[in-house]
């Protein structure tokens, strides 16, 4: 599939030479590294089943509910790359250095559902029996890309490529096991120069055919989902990870949208025709309604949180009263000495 655009350029043959460079400077960027390394296999023990090893329970592992929750999020939408090279592949073809880029970019991407599993197999984070049925249902529904255009792709997985990125990072962040941390940490930086490598086709595309590209942007930022949305339980576990701050509305608009549409210079793009300008519009009153929607959520979320700490606080209150008076009533009685009849 190519990229023909209005005025009948095609997109992919005039962004080719800038695939080509860009898949230079990622060669020449990125780090190899070897999952292996990053999993502390010493923590691992048999399961039960043919090994006869110990069953899986959930106290066994001191992460946080929301990290746990995030990481299973993170692993199934990994796992789930068979359909999105499929997407790739068929949006940006498989030609000349198109095709090598996607290659390369599969290569990469398949290294983190084997690093995730593994960290998740080992430190018993989960149910690995849950954890596998999830993903053969999530795969069986496979995925694919909700706009058409080739425009529509490199936008799409320009913002992905980002919020991935940053919800790994806060993943590892919040996971308190410096293992966990590192091994998120490496995953974030295989993302992020995924996201660079499609944020510089943005910039020649938007310089390239300026109307059709804002169009492009606008529709996929005003109506983006994480890839994983199809997956069982995401509604509830994405609306955790928001309250626990791994991945929420302020850090869509702060550090993916805004950073983004300020680089590739949107909203204070001229020289653009009717088109264009209804979209640069329509993507600013996007963002402003973004931001204002942010703000609510994180008040919201401040006014949970004062009220879970106040509740803590009564219960720890009440708890200390009633141990205080526990501990008086047998000094009194000791103090009274024993008890007389009364004649």
């Amino acid at each position: 599939m190519t990229g023909a655009a209005p005025g009948r350029v095609d997109i992919a043959v005039e962004l080719e030479p800038y695939v080509a460079r860009g898949l230079d400077r990622h060669l020449a960027a990125a780090r190899p590294w070897f999952p292996h390394q990053y999993v502390p296999w010493g923590a691992g023990r048999d399961y039960d089943g043919p090994l006869d090893g110990e069953p899986w329970q959930p106290g066994q592992s001191a992460l946080p509910q929301a990290v746990r929750e995030a990481l299973v999020v993170n692993l199934l939408t990994e796992d789930n790359l068979p359909s999105y090279h499929h997407e790739i592949a068929r949006r940006f073809t498989q030609d000349g250095a198109w095709g090598t880029w996607v290659h390369r970019w599969t290569a990469e991407e398949d290294r983190h559902s084997h690093a995730l599993r593994s960290y998740l197999t080992v430190t018993r984070a989960v149910d690995p029996v849950a954890l596998e049925d999830a993903r053969m249902r999530h795969l069986e529904r496979g995925y694919r890309l909700e706009q058409p255009s080739l425009l529509h792709g490199i936008a799409y997985v320009t913002i992905q490529e980002l919020a991935t990125r940053i919800s790994h990072r806060n993943t590892g962040l919040a996971c308190g096991d410096p293992a966990g941390e590192r091994l998120l940490a490496r995953i974030a930086a295989d993302e992020n120069l995924h996201m660079v490598f499609y944020r510089d086709l943005c910039r020649h595309a938007v310089e390239l055919v300026p109307d059709a590209f804002l169009q492009a942007f606008t529709e996929v930022a005003r109506t983006f989902r994480m890839p994983g949305h199809g997956m069982p339980g995401f509604t509830g576990k994405a609306a955790r990870m928001a309250v626990a701050g791994i991945y929420d509305l302020r850090c869509h608009h702060d550090q993916v949208l805004q950073p983004l549409v300020r680089v590739l210079d949107l909203l204070e793009r001229g020289g653009l025709g009717p088109a264009g300008e209804r979209a640069r519009d329509a993507l600013g009153r996007y963002l402003e309604d973004l931001n204002a929607r942010a703000t609510r959520m994180s008040a919201a979320q401040a006014a949970q949180a004062a009220q879970a700490a106040q509740d803590t606080q009564d219960t720890q209150r009440a708890q200390a009263a009633h141990a205080a008076q526990g501990a008086v009533q047998p000094a009194v009685r000791a103090a009274a000495g024993p008890a007389t009849e009364l004649p």
